[in-house]
């Protein structure tokens, strides 16, 4: 009998469930196999590297991880061509086993969806797979994704594991605020990347089953009833897809470096200030001088995607000053001179204009199309919008944006009592909609009782009020498949922790008690993963809501806990010897 690293699935003979999986324990099990490939492909050993993708991805906890990811994201409820979702335990349970039968397996085609570009008017077309194809996806990328990650470019941020957007921002502004930094910069956009994506390239530079690759790759995809051949690219909407993306353009940064030793020499070259960052097919290219950029940069660049089959846009490619700026990931970086000459410049980074209309336009569709809805309901269909967009912009100069956001979306809404009751004069809309909270006049709010018979509101997010906290910088080095980055990480990892979480006073403090883990199966709580605040004695057996009958639980640990029969114990809650009622 093997263990459940192994291929067999007697190793598992007394589980018979969904919910008996201790999923502390394949979570611990898969982490294990992935940093022995990330070792090995750090040794440029290959050849163990594919044996132990092999062992991976024909593991019973491989499987049963696959099935958990895609059956707890976004998508779990977005059917394939063949209608089917997985959500009960019986369903995911029968999937764990469907994924060991890789001997006939043939992919279905992909379902083609199309769905606007965040602020324009042109559409992105996504492949949606079926749940079984994704699954099988989400089990290979197990074995892909250490690879990729341990060959990627230190100025790489998109798609991989804590990094996003803030990071390649921050790197940014490391690189281009001093007084030394490069004052010329290419603004880089490849056209339509990944439908044009080369599949021979794929097929013979990514180092996973190429067999299962080629699969996935030529599966096609039914767009209006209407089933289309894949000859190239690879689709968006399916899990592995980023991570081939990334694996594509993997070497941008450091075999361009290398280039440029090898012609200037490694001293003159050190000096020409190269630096590129990017973020999935997104980049930028730092440097000391437009020529460079012009003569040597771009042609180099082109060459080493048209290899990939795919190119850059000439329309969208631009090569400009510092001090006039350009635009990046929803920001605009940009070099201010100062009055006094002896200051010399500034960098401040804002959120592009583009980016703050859009947003606007989202907020005033959302006022628009309220027609009957409460107050109560609008400020509960607008606050999440708020406060994920100023959430995203507060590590930049933004209260100037929020502030003026926050004058606009006023005047929509006093419009929008307005139009509610036309016959009505202002001070009486003003009483019934607008409060004077905490010193602040005309507040949109909606007042209510508390339980103990307080007055209360539940009040429309200000943008204005978001704090300005800068995001830490991530060493460039760091891999989360490289245990000597461990300690580092998780000391930034709670720090993000914290701010992502500020608005949730009582949720941070259950996060700090059981030092960021789950409290029943002891992995890391992340903004991917989720979680969920669980009652230890159930407010229907008359438990309260004190933080100290409270835990916070990863949503899959918790559906198992409360499938349970009795008492089980909460080892990680923060709590000793704390057992949770089920």
């Amino acid at each position: 009998m093997k263990n459940h690293e192994g291929t067999s699935d007697s190793a598992s003979p007394a589980v018979h469930g969904w919910h008996q999986l201790d999923w502390g324990h394949i979570n611990r099990s898969v982490r294990k196999t992935q940093l022995r490939i990330a070792q090995a492909t750090r040794d440029n050993d290959w050849r163990r590297v594919g044996r132990l993708q092999r062992l991976l991805t024909r593991s019973f906890y491989g499987r049963c991880w696959a099935v958990k990811r895609v059956t707890e994201n976004r998508g779990r409820r977005t059917p394939g061509v063949d209608g089917q979702t997985w959500g009960t335990p019986k369903a995911k349970w029968t999937a764990v086993s469907r994924l060991s039968k890789t001997r006939g397996y043939r992919p279905r085609p992909l379902r083609r969806v199309w769905i606007p570009k965040p602020g324009k008017t042109e559409r992105r077309p996504l492949g949606i797979p079926t749940m079984l194809d994704r699954a099988m996806q989400a089990l290979y990328l197990l074995a892909l994704e250490p690879v990729v990650e341990t060959t990627s470019d230190p100025g790489s941020y998109g798609f991989r594991s804590d990094r996003s957007t803030a990071d390649a921002m921050v790197e940014l502004f490391h690189l281009l605020s001093p007084k030394t930094g490069p004052q010329w910069v290419m603004d880089a956009d490849i056209k339509s990347f990944f439908d044009k994506i080369s599949h021979d390239w794929l097929l013979k530079s990514v180092p996973m089953d190429k067999s299962m690759l080629r699969k996935w790759l030529k599966a096609g995809v039914i767009d209006r009833h209407t089933l289309r051949a894949t000859e190239e690219g690879t689709p968006q909407g399916g899990i592995i897809s980023p991570c081939l993306a990334n694996a594509t353009l993997n070497g941008l940064e450091t075999e361009l470096k290398t280039h440029l030793y090898e012609q200037f020499g490694k001293t003159r070259g050190s000096k020409l200030k190269v630096n590129v960052v990017r973020y999935a097919d997104d980049f930028v290219v730092l440097a000391s001088s437009k020529e460079l950029l012009e003569e040597t940069i771009r042609p180099w660049i082109e060459a080493f995607l048209a290899v990939r089959s795919v190119e850059l846009s000439p329309e969208k490619t631009q090569i400009v000053r510092i001090e006039d700026g350009f635009d990046f990931l929803g920001w605009n970086f940009r070099k201010y001179v100062l009055k006094s000459h002896h200051k010399g410049s500034k960098l401040l980074i804002k959120p592009t204009k583009e980016n703050a209309q859009a947003f606007y336009r989202k907020v005033r569709e959302v006022i628009r199309g309220s027609g009957d809805m409460t107050q109560e309901a609008l400020i509960g269909r607008l606050n999440p919008i708020l406060r994920g967009w100023a959430n995203y912009h507060s590590p930049v100069v933004a209260k100037e944006t929020f502030s003026a956001l926050d004058r606009h979306i006023q005047w929509r809404l006093r419009r929008w009592a307005k139009r509610r009751h036309p016959k009505k004069s202002i001070l009486w809309i003003r009483k019934k909609y607008f409060h004077s909270i905490g010193g602040r006049n005309w507040v949109f709010a909606k007042p209510y009782k508390t339980e103990q018979g307080e007055v209360t509101y539940k009040q429309l997010y200000l943008l204005a009020e978001t704090a300005i906290v800068r995001q830490k910088r991530l060493p460039g080095a760091y891999s989360p498949f490289d245990p000597e980055h461990e300690l580092k990480w998780e000391a930034i990892r709670i720090k993000r922790m914290q701010h992502k979480l500020r608005y949730r006073k009582q949720v941070l403090w259950l996060f700090r008690r059981q030092q960021g883990k789950c409290a029943l199966c002891g992995s890391a709580i992340s903004k991917d993963t989720g979680w969920h605040d669980h009652h230890i004695v159930r407010r229907v057996d008359g438990g309260s809501d004190k933080l100290g009958n409270r835990a916070l639980l990863h949503p899959n640990c918790h559906a198992q806990l409360h499938s349970q029969h009795g008492s089980v114990a909460l080892r990680h809650s923060g709590i000793k010897d704390i057992r949770s009622s089920s």
